[in-house]
């Protein structure tokens, strides 16, 4: 994988469990790999809500004490990559507010693409944030009784946001889960004993024993409390569905259930499609670890061609403290893998990863191979050319840095001295994961935006809009005896 589109948060709650706190933390654990900037765990015990959130990874940030610390039987936890807000501590989830409902506490998977729209709203009619992450707009709306002179609930709140949207909340006395009604990322429901547990991915039902029951449904609202489950179609005429097709490409853990499939076995099937559709002459195909691992697998299998682990991966790989010169930047490339150069010497070599976004890291490992004396290099990706920005929740670079956006297949070859290059088509690509290609978001490849957003939106696009407060002075108004706030 190019290390550019990054991931994007993961989600867990449990309800029912003494020991939610612990349960919490080995499920954001295995979430991991779905955000790795900050993590979070909120409990609740006889109304109480208890807290700790950090910078770093899940084994950073928690620890015996301060787990000891999170009471009660009710949890929700995060996982976060910043795919909007920036990188601070004050964004890190699970976010709580406190309003005339009580204590809320929400974590969120996904971008609401109408989220400055929302937020201009709300602080028109007098709503404080703390935060610069869209999560917050969802909490904000839930704590209004009304809004734009309408009654408001958790139905409604759910039918004002746009775009991608898989939440955990918690309140003193339920655990909700929330997906929105195209479905784009996944969330699913579990049992763990007498209690329940949602999660981002059913990898991190495996790590705690629980049950994997089904998916929370798009559109759906499922409300855990005392009194057992209750489900409510918050959009029960909206039938279209866009499930981000990357979570099958990259995303996802292999060993992962998504909408009834084996990620790994969706894996495979995209490695023996693109050897169905891009055969070639060769003596060993290469994954790039671990990200082509499956794919690659299955190339071999398909094609009768060996498959050789030449790369070794090194897991202990984290950021480095030297300045970012050249010569370190291309070394933190060289470290994370290294090659096995006996396996690749005089051979022609089918190299195999899941996408190629900016292509830097791909020549990389390209003149690897030719640097150990590999023959002849064909690389192979598992995924149609990446030609547009994500808008709901993955940190794709806008187009001006996708290669693929700018240059032929036959230049990116070129650029990457490759003896060949080839992707696996949309049409592969979604026959692998057994699903019809009108059930996926496909925008990333082919432009086709299932929900319409702002042009700016973007990361950053809270922290650049235009404050209403910017260059005010406080100043009396005599006539009413208040304070007010009045432009320059």
């Amino acid at each position: 994988m190019q290390h550019y589109p990054k991931h994007y948060c993961g989600v867990f709650g449990v309800f029912g469990h003494e020991r939610a706190a612990e349960i919490t933390y080995y499920g954001i654990y295995a979430l991991q790999h779905r955000g790795q900037e900050s993590a979070g765990i909120v409990t609740c015990q006889e109304g109480q809500f208890y807290e700790h959130r950090g910078m770093g990874l899940v084994a950073q940030v928690f620890n015996p004490d301060n787990l000891a610390k999170l009471k009660g039987s009710m949890a929700i936890g995060h996982t976060r990559y910043s795919t909007m807000g920036t990188s601070n501590i004050v964004n890190a989830q699970p976010l709580i507010v406190t309003c005339a409902l009580g204590q809320i506490a929400i974590a969120h998977n996904g971008n609401l693409t109408n989220a400055s729209e929302l937020r201009e709203k709300l602080e028109e009619t007098g709503s404080i944030f703390q935060t610069t992450v869209d999560s917050e707009i969802i909490v904000q709306l839930l704590a209004r009784p009304r809004f734009e002179n309408q009654p408001n609930d958790l139905i409604k709140t759910i039918r004002r946001i746009k775009g991608a949207c898989s939440l955990v909340m918690m309140t003193p006395n339920e655990i909700i889960g929330v997906r929105d009604p195209f479905g784009f990322r996944p969330l699913s429901l579990g049992r763990l004993g007498k209690g329940w547990v949602i999660a981002s991915e059913t990898c991190a039902f495996d790590l705690i024993d629980a049950e994997y029951e089904r998916d929370i449904n798009p559109g759906e609202i499922l409300v855990i409390n005392k009194n057992g489950l209750h489900s409510y179609q918050a959009f029960p005429e909206h039938k279209q569905r866009a499930f981000c097709i990357f979570e099958y490409v990259y995303f996802a853990r292999p060993d992962s259930v998504l909408w009834d499939k084996s990620v790994y076995k969706v894996r495979v099937e995209m490695g023996r499609q693109m050897a169905r559709e891009n055969p070639i002459d060769a003596d060993i195909v290469v994954p790039i670890p671990d990200s082509g691992n499956c794919a690659a697998l299955g190339y071999s299998m398909e094609s009768g061609i060996p498959y050789e682990m030449a790369f070794v991966r090194n897991h202990y790989v984290g950021r480095s403290f030297i300045q970012p010169s050249q010569l370190v930047r291309d070394l933190n490339v060289k470290i994370k893998l290294n090659l096995i150069k006996e396996l690749v010497k005089g051979k022609r070599v089918v190299i195999v990863d899941d996408s190629i976004v900016r292509g830097t890291t791909c020549r990389t490992r390209v003149m690897n191979l030719k640097n150990a004396g590999a023959k002849e290099i064909h690389v192979r990706l598992s995924c149609p050319p990446h030609r547009h920005p994500c808008v709901y929740g993955i940190d794709f670079p806008d187009e001006s840095q996708l290669m693929a956006a700018k240059y032929s297949i036959e230049e990116i070859r070129k650029f990457l001295h490759a003896d060949s290059l080839a992707y696996l088509s949309i049409d592969g690509m979604v026959k692998a994961t057994g699903h019809t290609q009108d059930s996926f978001c496909l925008a990333c490849f082919d432009g086709n935006y299932p929900v319409p957003f702002d042009p700016h939106l973007d990361k950053t696009i809270l922290e650049r809009r235009k404050q209403k407060t910017e260059g005010i002075t406080w100043m009396l108004a005599p006539d009413q005896h208040q304070i007010k706030l009045f432009g320059k």
